[in-house]
Parts: C-alpha cells; sequence; structure tokens
C-alpha cells in the first residue's frame, strides 16, 4: 500500500498506538490500519456517493410509509442503487407488512379562541369519524393518567403534556423517557373512558411542526383516535386550560388501517474471500451493516432512516472502490417496517437462523446523519472490550466513544445468535428537531457530516473483519 502519512508521524503513531495497546492486543497493525482508515476517510469525503443517494432517495422517492406506493418504489430503487455500487447477490427479502393511511389532513381548532393548533395523527391511529369535540384534561406524565380515576375522562380529551427532559445531554435517552408515552398513551386514556388522546411532540424544539409517530393498542376497545400536537400548540393549549381553567377542542382525522401489505426487505453483498468451515460454504461468518428504508409519511425520512441506508451502501462502495477484499462476507441490508413494527428486521434474523448463518457482528445507522462522535455495543465485555482497542485509530477523526449501549431495532432480533450488535452514535442534539415530523428533508442533512459517518462505519467493519474477536467471545 502507497505511503499516505510522512515517515515521521507514521513512527509517532506506531510508540502511541503501540503503547495504548499494550494492555489490549499484540496483533493490531496500528500503522498499518491508520494508513488505509486514513484512505477511507478521504474516500468518503472527495469520492463519496452518499449524499447524492440520499438526494435521489428523497427527491425522486419521497416519504415512505410501509405498505404505500412510495415504500415499493423505495424498494425498487433500493435495488437499482445496490447494482450500480456493484454489489453481488442483489436480492428482495419478501415481508408482511402493516398499511396505515393517514387520509385527508387532520384538523384541530381550540374551541375557546377559534385559533387553529398544529396537528398530526399518530400511525396506526383510527379516525375520528366525523369531527369530535370534547372537554380537554391535562395531564403532565403518563404515570399521572396512569392513575387517573375509572372513568373519570368519560367523553373528554386527554391531554399529555410531557416535554422531552432539557437536562439530559444524549438526547435520545430524553426522547425514551417520552416515547412510551406516544405508544401507550392512547390505551391508557380509553381505559379511563376518554374519546380521544392528544400529547406534546417528542422534541425539545418549540416550533409548529408536529411530530407523528408509532402508537399500539393494547386491545381492539383501546381505539381512540390519538394525536401530536406541534410544542406551540401544546404550549397555546396548556395556557388556554391555566387562564380558563377548561378548555374544549374539536379534531378531525381522516386515517385508516389497512390490510397487511407485501413489501421486501433489500439485500446486497460483498463476498468473502475465506472459507473457514470444512464444506467450504463461502458465508461461515458474515458482517451486517444496514438501515431501515420503510419512513413516515410526513418530510422525506431523510435523518430518518434515508441517512443510515445511503452510509449502509456507502460502507460496501468504499471497500470496493479502495480494493479492500474481505475475509468476511459483508452484506448491506435495508430493513422494511421499522418505524411501525419491525417485521422486516424479524424476518432477516428468521431467514439467516433458517440458512444456518453465523454473523460475526452487525452494525445498524439509525440516528441520523450527524456528525459521528462513536459506536454503542450491545454485547459480552469481551466484545466491547476488543473493540475500544480500536479508539486511538479514531482519534484523529473525533470519533471517541465505544462503550456498552443498544445496537438497534433492525439488528435487535440477531441478539439471541450472541452477535455483537453495533449502534453508530452521532451527535443527537438536533436529531429530534426534524424526527418524524414534515421538517426531515433532504436539505436538514449535511453533507460532509454524513460522509464521515460512512467512513467511521466503513473504518470499524474494516477492523472487525481484518482480526475478528477473540475466540473465547465467540459461541
Amino acid at each position: 500500500m502507497p505511503a499516505m502519512i510522512p515517515e515521521l508521524l507514521r513512527r509517532f503513531l506506531a510508540v502511541l498506538f503501540a503503547c495504548s495497546a499494550l494492555s489490549v492486543s499484540s496483533q493490531i497493525d496500528y500503522v498499518e490500519d491508520s494508513t488505509l482508515i486514513r484512505a477511507v476517510y478521504d474516500a468518503a469525503l472527495t469520492r463519496g456517493e452518499a449524499y447524492e443517494n440520499l438526494r435521489s432517495l428523497c427527491k425522486d422517492v419521497g416519504h415512505r410509509l410501509s405498505g404505500s406506493p412510495g415504500a415499493e418504489k423505495a424498494v425498487a430503487w433500493a435495488a437499482r442503487r445496490m447494482e450500480a455500487a456493484g454489489l453481488e447477490n442483489v436480492r428482495l427479502q419478501p415481508v408482511t407488512v402493516p398499511h396505515w393511511e393517514r387520509g385527508a389532513p387532520e384538523r384541530c381548532i381550540l374551541l375557546t379562541t377559534g385559533d387553529t393548533l398544529d396537528v398530526l395523527a399518530l400511525g396506526g391511529s383510527v379516525p375520528t369519524e366525523g369531527v369530535l369535540e370534547a372537554e380537554v384534561v391535562k395531564f403532565s406524565s403518563l404515570n399521572a393518567l396512569n392513575e387517573a380515576p375509572e372513568a373519570s375522562l368519560s367523553g373528554k380529551i386527554a391531554f399529555l403534556d410531557q416535554p422531552m427532559n432539557p437536562k439530559l445531554i444524549d438526547t435520545f435517552n430524553a426522547y425514551g423517557s417520552c416515547a412510551g408515552a406516544r405508544v401507550n398513551g392512547p390505551s391508557a386514556a380509553a381505559r379511563k373512558g376518554a374519546a380521544a388522546f392528544v400529547m406534546r411532540s417528542v422534541t425539545l424544539r418549540a416550533d409548529d411542526f408536529p411530530h407523528t409517530g408509532v402508537l399500539f393498542y393494547d386491545r381492539e376497545t383501546d381505539s381512540i383516535p390519538a394525536f401530536a400536537l406541534s410544542t406551540n400548540s401544546a404550549f397555546r393549549l396548556g395556557e388556554a386550560l391555566r387562564d380558563n381553567g377548561t378548555a374544549r377542542i374539536s379534531l378531525y382525522s381522516d386515517c385508516r388501517r389497512l390490510p397487511d401489505a407485501p413489501s421486501h426487505n433489500v439485500i446486497g453483498e460483498l463476498r468473502g474471500t475465506e472459507f473457514p468451515d470444512d464444506e467450504g460454504v463461502r458465508m461461515a461468518k458474515v458482517i451486517t451493516v444496514g438501515g431501515h428504508l420503510d419512513s413516515w409519511d410526513v418530510g422525506e425520512g431523510a435523518h430518518d432512516d434515508g441517512a443510515g441506508v445511503v452510509q449502509a451502501l456507502e460502507v460496501l462502495r468504499l471497500f470496493k472502490l479502495l480494493n479492500i477484499r474481505p475475509r468476511h462476507t459483508l452484506r448491506c441490508v435495508f430493513f422494511m417496517n421499522e418505524e411501525n413494527g419491525s417485521r422486516g428486521a424479524k424476518a432477516y434474523a428468521e431467514a439467516c437462523r433458517e440458512a444456518g448463518e453465523t454473523h460475526l457482528a452487525a452494525m445498524e445507522s439509525d440516528r441520523g446523519g450527524f456528525a459521528p462522535r462513536g459506536f454503542h455495543v450491545d454485547g459480552a465485555d469481551r466484545y466491547i472490550d476488543a473493540l475500544r482497542a480500536y479508539l486511538p485509530l479514531f482519534e484523529p477523526y473525533f470519533v471517541h466513544v465505544i462503550k456498552r449501549g443498544y445496537g438497534g431495532v433492525d439488528i435487535n432480533p440477531l441478539r439471541a445468535e450472541n452477535v455483537p450488535l453495533i449502534g453508530v452514535v452521532p451527535d443527537s442534539q438536533r436529531y429530534f428537531d426534524v424526527h418524524h415530523s414534515a421538517n426531515d428533508v433532504f436539505e436538514n442533512v449535511n453533507k460532509r457530516e454524513l460522509e464521515l459517518g460512512a467512513a467511521g462505519m466503513a473504518s470499524l467493519i474494516y477492523l472487525i473483519d481484518k482480526y475478528g474477536f477473540p475466540e473465547k467471545a465467540l459461541r
């Protein structure tokens, strides 16, 4: 490999990295690997295709909720892009997905003032069946709603006004404390007799854009219409309740739940060069990298998760561009139906088990295309220790986090196979400004940050492919 770092710097890195690795692994060639990783970053930043692929996905396809025509258009788009990138064994994996449609635009009016409030139906909600008018009862948390007296909300609208906690630096932690209220709040309100459920959007930003997201009814009798208000509209409703002691709103939605629909995961590979089993099966060990192809039906699904799918594709494209021949088969998977069912994830894991495949690792990007900060790892301590040995190699790129954490929704079904699950961790401060809203568009993705994320993913997969994991950490 031609030298890409001046000799003095190479020698300095050799000493620095050797010192940091004394207690971890003597097999890692930090000088050679730093050179290769520099080449990966250079290629991603100067010859990358992730940003153009994302532009095409957002503008040529658009939003792509499971079961919709947009989702099927995205499947065809994905297969073409994988083939154009030179991936092998490009194929569609059948999966049956939920099919929900929003219908005509929702409406919400604060009847005490006549003001229009910004609102979206939550994904999977039943419709209002005409205009629904009722008194509003406010709750500050899901716990408070659960503790309300039985039948106390009969004929009324439950308003869950629970903000994300601004003191939590990792905004995913703040989101996690509120998302359960969106998923379970409608059923909790129905059990108290409520006619409908509205909630403050799960975002830290004060604006007029409501954020949708999935709900799940505990039982059919819990099926009441459910909505998210923009944060500004939630503030106005709360202000009316505070000033007047009472408030009434009218709600309208036209959404509908349809029969399950056929769809597909989209899969492409770079075949491994080694055959470690006795029968010469090429895919004895696989490294999966992916994101989810579906998105909500507002915005363009740019950060969630268009960024993740184009980064996953870019990983394999960078291997081909730099003529890095992987030892293990690298598999790019665009999962379908992460947003409202995760059926693509379950179908993929089941197919891997039925084929008797062994995963060396799985990586997912589903936290937006923002500046990369590191990786979370769901797996044994020995896996995490092995990956942390690579941190000195990432220091020049401001990637400093490799620690225990959640891998991702779409790779989580592989957890039962004792596979290290790796989640990409970008800077999270702006993600929930756009998440599940009309603001999640291509224009809100930074080209350089997207490319840096793809380069970091490719670099870590290169190291995993090259060195594997200590045998004692594997079954």
